[in-house]
């Protein structure tokens, strides 16, 4: 399974749009990604809800995080997920059934330095060829400070 992930992160890694689809084609579904990323003492925490509000299933989506600031080496994923770079982590959602599948993600990472701030990315990275009209709720921006607070999205 990780084979797909990797597959769909090099093809978008490349510039390409893997997954993406135009308006009108195959099936539509809303995916939206929520939660916090919090910042402190070199350390960074995203906790992050994955929804799918429908109409459609999605068999498999990619989440992308990317950090302003680089990670430390060496630090172990949940199991879904991979490096795709030193700033940028991409995991499997599973399987998101219509309106209501749900999935969940901790990450707690060490920074590389100690970074007074960093800005947080969270995008869908690839969605198995459903299209998705509101892209309003699956990309976010978070601008973090290192304090501890949770900073949500």
């Amino acid at each position: 399974m990780a084979g797909v992930v990797l597959a769909a992160v090099t093809v978008v890694g490349a510039g390409g749009s893997a997954g993406a689809v135009g308006p009108g084609a195959g099936p539509e579904a809303d995916l939206s990604h929520h939660g916090h990323v919090s910042l402190w003492e070199g350390r960074v925490g995203v906790w992050l809800v994955s929804e799918n509000h429908g109409p459609s299933d999605i068999p498999q989506a990619t989440v992308r995080i990317a950090f302003s600031e680089p990670m430390a080496g060496g630090e172990e994923l949940p199991p879904a997920c991979l490096w795709s770079s030193d700033r940028v982590v991409s995991c499997r959602t599973g399987a998101l059934g219509a309106a209501g599948g749900t999935g969940e993600l901790a990450l707690d990472l060490r920074t590389a330095a100690l970074p007074d701030e960093m800005t947080v990315e969270v995008t869908t990275a690839w969605r198995d060829g459903v299209a998705d009209r509101n892209r309003l709720n699956d990309r976010h921006r978070v601008l973090v400070l290192a304090t501890g607070d949770p900073y949500v999205f």
